[in-house]
């Protein structure tokens, strides 16, 4: 059996608009941001307690954008990858 000195190829990545990076990292903003509300809004949070805020750090991304928007948003440093599916904000 002949053997192959080809390696197979990765699929690159798609090109994604300025445009379309920019709306993803609206929609991912704010989700991020609704997700905390979320959090804060339930009992041991408020005026009255001892006013923690939310822990929350990282989520998953929208569904309406590919997962490669996501890792290339990643790669260029927009996001941080948590594992998981996960991704948060880079300070």
């Amino acid at each position: 059996m002949p053997e192959s000195n080809e390696t197979p190829a990765e699929p690159a990545e798609p090109e994604f608009s300025k445009e379309e990076l920019r709306l993803a990292m609206k929609a991912f903003r704010k989700r991020l941001k609704l997700t905390r509300l979320d959090d804060e809004s339930r009992l041991g949070y408020g005026p009255m307690s001892s006013g923690n805020q939310s822990g929350v750090a990282a989520i998953r991304p929208p569904d309406q954008y590919p997962a490669a928007l996501w890792r290339a948003l990643a790669d260029q440093g927009k996001l941080r990858r948590n594992g998981g599916g996960l991704y948060s904000l880079v300070d």
